[in-house]
């Protein structure tokens, strides 16, 4: 199962979907695709808006406030949440922010 967590200034993603082989998961791929697509527009807008650490886990640290890129991290959340509520047994989100 992927897990997300979701903090103030810190989202945390671990794990993998078990839908699939690795190489052919889909609910992976998505979470991939969404994840990376939006780091990457957040950071073409402003470098210094976030970091970003793949290890285990993906970390990515909030470390601005640029309301385009927070625009695009509370866009890449919700579509998360929309693939967790088809995939309930392969994504789980919790959320830990005011």
């Amino acid at each position: 199962m992927i897990k997300v967590n979701i903090n103030k200034d810190k989202i945390i993603i671990t794990g993998h979907a078990g839908y699939a082989d690795y190489g052919k998961d889909i609910v992976c791929a998505s979470v991939s695709s969404i994840v990376i697509t939006s780091i990457n527009a957040a950071l073409r807008i402003d470098n210094k808006f976030l970091t970003y650490e793949e290890k285990d886990n993906l970390t990515i640290n909030i470390l601005g406030n640029n309301k385009d890129c927070l625009l695009i991290i509370e866009n890449m959340i919700a579509m998360l949440k929309e693939l967790a509520l088809t995939y309930k047994e392969n994504i789980k989100i919790k959320e830990e922010r005011p």
